[in-house]
């Protein structure tokens, strides 16, 4: 992983010094990252957010690292590679593990290195075996060839304009925040919501305006969204 890929990876560890020794390490290869130190915590940002991988301890507070993976995979809209940390390495311990929906498995202690190594091989798996189509309505956005379509019209994108409509894509039907957007779009350097504005302004202009109607969806305080016609 490089720093442009602006991959984003949360840590749900309730030992805040393992959790800011996995940050520290990933963040100096580029990566984003989110810390949860509760199950409840981590499921809310799991769910509201977008990450490419999350890191996940099974002893964890109220509920553990099991349940946590559980209600992910019940309820987020799109597979998020779950690697699991735990100081059990049993097999039966494994394969709960697993049956509750982890993709991966590492034991304490960890070298740093191999769950980055780890990491990195989920997420190109996970965008791998995804689609390189999303179709949403008469919307259909090609991440692998760059290009988009509103039923047999070609959707004429600028490169940012193509980002920020597969952001949303990927995302569907949940609404997609401003933070994200800037996290995403423009990772560590700075922008402000009028470049946000514009874009969607741009945006909307090619995606809805000539068309009778409108994908792009705007929730006022939090950040955008597509909706398909009913």
């Amino acid at each position: 992983m490089h720093a442009e890929d602006n991959l984003s990876v949360l840590i749900i560890e309730d030992q805040r010094q393992i959790a800011h020794n996995i940050s520290r390490y990933f963040e100096q290869l580029g990566y984003l990252t989110d810390f949860a130190y509760t199950g409840t915590q981590g499921i809310n940002l799991a769910l509201e957010n977008y990450y490419d991988v999350i890191i996940l301890d099974v002893m964890l507070p109220g509920l553990d690292g099991l349940m946590v993976c559980s209600v992910i995979r019940q309820k987020s809209k799109r597979h998020i590679p779950i690697i699991m940390l735990t100081a059990r390495d049993t097999l039966d311990d494994k394969v709960l593990g697993f049956e509750n929906g982890a993709d991966d498995y590492l034991t304490k202690p960890f070298e740093l290195k191999e769950l980055h190594m780890r990491c990195l091989a989920l997420s190109k798996r996970n965008s791998f075996n995804k689609s390189s189509v999303i179709t949403i309505g008469d919307l259909s956005v090609d991440l692998q060839q760059q290009k988009a379509y509103r039923g047999d019209t070609l959707l004429k994108l600028n490169a940012m304009s193509f980002k920020l409509l597969s952001l949303l894509a990927e995302a569907y039907p949940r609404e997609v925040t401003r933070s994200e957007i800037r996290q995403k779009l423009w990772g560590d350097d700075p922008t402000d919501s009028d470049a946000i504005r514009t874009h969607i302004y741009q945006l909307r202009g090619v995606v809805d305006k000539p068309f009778q109607f409108a994908m792009i969806k705007t929730h006022h305080g939090v950040g955008f969204s597509l909706q398909a016609e009913n």
